[in-house]
């Protein structure tokens, strides 16, 4: 029997304004996926991103092309011969493995061979500001072990410095989302490797970042627009340290524990990232995170509220996905 496939857009307002370099945002606009196959449902959630020439219709139009091959029963084995890695695949593959799960009444967790789910702290973010408005921010959140910082502006220096002095006992990710240049790296990398910070993500554009392979990387430095998939892996050695694996870019589930493995076996640091959704898209990438040097699922926290059920946070730590919710 073939799935029935319902596609949907929704919209979670978030709490005050989320802010990058490349702008703000209100809320977050997500693609949903639902296949049933007689009485068992699955679902998945994707997030279109601009920067990777998405968007909503897009997205949506690229999932209804695929309905007639999971009507006649495609499975998540058949999707990259039938749709290109991006949030359209994700949604999709996503939906595939909760529905086997229901159907086979066994978690996904034990159909990948993981051992039992640990908990796990993730990162929280502080929006790209002034600096005495991201030093405020950090405050609030000083008593959190892992705080992600979004720079990617002039004068970067200063906001690593303010964000530093007010959160001195957390680890800091800076993620620059490819804001800084050939002419500033150097500086804001020394500034932030005096400031402690763990991790920097993703500082210069994709494809002009050819620069990191000659200078010196006083912190790791973490590929996120420059790492979709499996294929990415070996042109990003000797450029980057560690990889941000994220279900949105990669297509999904299935890609992404392909990506992770063969990440471990190049020597590559792994984080795994997401796009602000709800629980539904952190819930998959919560298996991947498992195996994980730095977790960033932080994106219901982000939101005013969230699916309900939803991950059980307490604090930064986030607790394994139950089955109603996904997987």
């Amino acid at each position: 029997m073939g799935k029935n496939l319902i596609v949907s857009v929704e919209r979670w307002p978030i709490a005050g304004t989320f802010t990058i370099s490349r702008g703000s945002k209100t809320e977050a606009a997500i693609v949903l996926c639902t296949l049933s196959n007689g009485p068992y449902t699955g679902r998945g959630e994707c997030v279109p991103y601009a920067r990777y020439g998405e968007s909503l219709d897009s997205v949506c139009a690229e999932i209804e092309k695929l309905r007639e091959a999971l009507v006649q029963g495609a499975t998540r084995h058949d999707l990259p011969g039938l749709i290109g890695a991006g949030a359209a695949r994700n949604a999709v593959d996503c939906a595939l493995w909760d529905l086997e799960a229901k159907q086979s009444g066994q978690r996904v967790a034990d159909m990948l061979g993981l051992p039992p789910l640990k908990s796990l702290t993730t990162a929280v973010t502080v929006s790209f500001g002034d600096p005495q408005t991201m030093a405020a921010s950090a405050r609030a959140l000083a008593e959190r072990p892992l705080i992600k910082v979004k720079v990617g502006g002039e004068n970067d220096v200063e906001r690593i410095r303010a964000v530093a002095k007010a959160a001195p006992n957390s680890r800091i990710i800076l993620d620059a989302n490819e804001g800084w240049s050939d002419a500033n790296i150097i500086e804001n990398m020394l500034a932030a490797a005096k400031a402690g910070v763990v991790l920097i993500e993703q500082p210069l554009p994709a494809g002009k970042d050819a620069i990191l392979a000659k200078i010196p990387h006083p912190v790791p430095i973490c590929a996120d627009e420059s790492a979709h998939g499996t294929d990415d892996l070996h042109t990003l050695l000797g450029i980057y340290d560690s990889i941000n694996i994220k279900l949105d870019k990669s297509g999904g589930l299935t890609e992404a524990m392909r990506m992770q493995k063969r990440a471990r076996e190049l020597g590559f640091g792994i984080m795994v990232g997401c796009m602000v959704g709800t629980s539904l898209a952190m819930a998959p990438a919560f298996l991947v995170a498992q195996d994980a040097d730095f977790v960033d699922l932080d994106g219901p926290l982000i939101l005013k509220e969230d699916r309900a059920p939803g991950l059980a946070f307490e604090g930064s730590s986030v607790a394994p996905p139950e089955p109603e919710l996904w997987g």
